[in-house]
């Protein structure tokens, strides 16, 4: 079946559709465009967020040994420019964040007789911060606080992460 302009349904059915493709694809290509440059804006300016690292113990009092598990990981909270944060997630979590135990300021618990004693992080702020060599600077770290036993150090008592350098300490 012929119309009076001699175009064919069907051919006109497809070039539409062909058509309307073509503008789809062109309209993607523009809005993911649009989306990578919001984002490189974005980057630029200041922001928050937050980053997990493993951590590592070093220098224990001489013949002692953590008696408690210590946590793996510490969440730090950092506040930068997001280049500076999208630099640290991508390739900063590698290396553990070494906390030397001697040069800390550790606490003893109250009200018991144990060798019960806590770190308070917010005072690791500073040696954390320059361990990570960023353009960032920590507003906090979860968990605050850090509670530990110390035992006296026997040949089965090993602490992960953390074992007693005699050189450092003795």
């Amino acid at each position: 079946m012929k119309r009076e302009d001699a175009i064919r349904p069907g051919n006109l059915e497809k070039k539409g559709v062909r058509v309307i493709r073509k503008d789809i694809a062109v309209y993607a290509f523009f809005l993911l465009l649009s989306f990578i440059f919001w984002y490189l804006n974005s980057l630029g300016k200041e922001m928050e967020a937050g980053i997990k690292y493993q951590i590592k113990f070093t220098n224990l009092p001489r013949e002692r040994a953590i008696n408690k598990e210590l946590p793996s990981e510490l969440n730090l909270f950092l506040k930068g420019p997001g280049y500076s944060i999208l630099k640290l997630r991508i390739s900063g979590n590698k290396a553990p964040l070494i906390i030397d135990i001697s040069k800390v300021n550790y606490r003893r618990s109250q009200g018991d007789k144990s060798l019960d004693y806590y770190i308070i992080t917010s005072g690791l702020s500073k040696s954390l911060n320059v361990q990570i060599r960023s353009g960032c600077e920590i507003t906090s770290i979860k968990p605050d606080t850090l509670f530990f036993t110390l035992v006296k150090a026997t040949k089965t008592s090993f602490v992960s992460e953390g074992k007693h350098d005699s050189k450092k300490s003795g």
